[in-house]
Formats: C-alpha cells, structure tokens, sequence
C-alpha cells in the first residue's frame, strides 16, 4: 500500500539525498565522503550526480526540496552532529505532510485522496501539542511558589495547534490547575476541554499567528509589580467589558499588530480579577512566569 511515507522514503527522500549529493560535490566533497555522510554506497552517490532525475510529480514541490537539501547540506559542510540532521530531515517529512502541494504529489504518486496527508499531519501536530504541554505543566506541578498564584476560579493553561479553527484544536487542562494540601495539582492535559482559554487562542490567532499559548494567574498588586520589575511587555483591559466573549474579543484585537506578554483584566462586578500569560509556546510561558515569580 502506498502510504504518505512510502511516497517520501521512494520519492522525495532520494530527491533530496540527489540534490545534497550535488551540492556536496559543487563544494568538492569526494563521491566516498558523500556517501559516507548520506549512509548510501557510491554506487547510488555516482548514480545520483550522473543519471539521477527527480519525477514529474515533484514538480510542484521542486523549490520545498531544494530548500530541504540545501539546509542539510549546510548542516553536513558545518559538522553538525548526525542525530541533529536526521532530526531536521524527519522534522522535514512532518512539516510537509500538512503542505497541500505535498498531499497533491501524493494524490498523483498513491491514487489516495491527499486529505489523507491533512489529516495525519493534524495527528502528528496533536501529538506534539500535548507532549509540549504535558513538560511544562509538570514544572508548575513541581513549582509550590505557583499554588499562590493560582486565582479563585483556579489556572488553565492551553496551547493550541498551529492556526486553530476551533476550541477542538486547543489543549488543555481537565478540570483546571487547582491546589491540594498546598500544592498545584492537574489532569494530564487534552484537547476539547476548555472553553474560555480555548477560545481566546482562537480569536488571538487570527490577529497574531505566533500567540499559541496562555496561562492565567491571580492579579494583585504584587503581581503587578512583579510583572513591572520583570520588565514584560503588559496591556490593561478596561473595566466595561460585561461578558467573557467581549474580554476574548478585546484581548485578541490587541494583538492585532502588537505583542504583549501580559493582559491585566482588572475584574468587574461578578468576575475576578485575573492576569493572562501568553507566549508562542508553553516553554515561552513558563519563562515569563518564572521571571514574574522571581520578583513577587
């Protein structure tokens, strides 16, 4: 069965490994060192400078392994280690698993719908999602200084997947961070369960691609010194605002051709005070955080 990875393992990975090899041997790498470096005999090094012809249904994917190939070139001249380039390469095969022209190819090459390509390609970036997530909330969980933090409606702390279309496609935690004898506790984190941080990351994409992440701690003066000494670049929601959607669609409007680290919601009647830590991922608000706790 032809399988999106075996259109890349017979198809695209030998484009690539051909226009490395010709890229080496412009640079005068020997045909044994090439082949050396790639882990393919000389045989194939030989067959790829002299006879080698990438197939018609790579055309439109021509200038994505170019790129791919020039990089790993680069990372080879330079000495990089090896498990860093295989690293990159299969990072390569995921990234265009989600690239419609890649589904395309594959559509030509399998006779399989190229949805197919999409779809994995969400899989994988799920995947990814929560295995970030789950590392940075396991440093909360081991943070006793953050159970002070954590306001009376409790913290979330969501990280949605690249451009999201709904909340389906945002992590979060079940239940919320709440604290038990002292100490933040947590369910392992999950897509689809949260509403009102889900959807601010919904809405901030839209005006500010990079913003994928956000966690929400108590607001108190303190903080709010904290957060000043730490030198975090922080807006201030106004009071009016009279429901969550509207404190969601302001938030995201003021990423609009800005970025802030931190929202300060001052509260209102009948909704606590609260402070919002974003970042491009979850490690990026762990660093905030930490810098806000380093000052309380």
């Amino acid at each position: 069965m032809r399988t999106p990875t075996t259109f890349w393992a017979e198809i695209v990975l030998p484009a690539i490994r051909a226009k490395v090899a010709r890229i080496l041997s412009s640079e005068g790498f020997s045909q044994v060192r090439i082949a050396k470096e790639l882990g393919i005999t000389q045989a194939m090094v030989s067959k790829y400078l002299s006879k080698y012809k990438p197939p018609e249904i790579l055309e439109d994917i021509e200038g994505k392994i170019e790129a791919i190939a020039v990089s790993i070139a680069e990372m080879i001249k330079s000495d990089i280690e090896r498990e860093e380039i295989i690293k990159t390469i299969e990072r390569s095969f995921f990234k265009l698993l989600g690239d419609e022209k890649f589904c395309k190819a594959y559509e030509k090459y399998s006779g399989i719908p190229g949805k197919v390509c999409m779809e994995l390609a969400i899989e994988s970036g799920k995947k990814e999602v929560i295995e970030d997530l789950s590392r940075a909330l396991e440093i909360i969980l081991r943070d006793e200084k953050f159970a002070e933090l954590i306001p009376e409606i409790r913290s979330n702390f969501a990280y949605s997947l690249p451009n999201p279309r709904d909340t389906n496609d945002v992590a979060a935690i079940p239940g919320r961070i709440t604290v038990i004898k002292g100490k933040p506790y947590a369910m392992p984190p999950e897509f689809g369960v949260s509403k009102h941080t889900a959807r601010l990351l919904v809405k901030v994409s839209k005006h500010n691609k990079d913003i994928r992440s956000v966690l929400n701690i108590r607001f108190g003066k303190d903080v709010e010194d904290a957060i000043k000494k730490a030198g975090l670049r922080v807006a201030y929601l106004p009071r009016e605002l009279s429901s969550i959607e509207e404190i969601e669609d302001r938030i995201a409007e003021m990423f609009n051709g800005n970025e802030f680290d931190v929202v300060i919601d001052p509260g209102r009647h009948g909704v606590e005070p609260c402070v919002y830590i974003f970042g491009r991922n979850p490690m990026d608000v762990i660093v905030k955080l930490k810098k806000i706790e380093e000052n309380l």
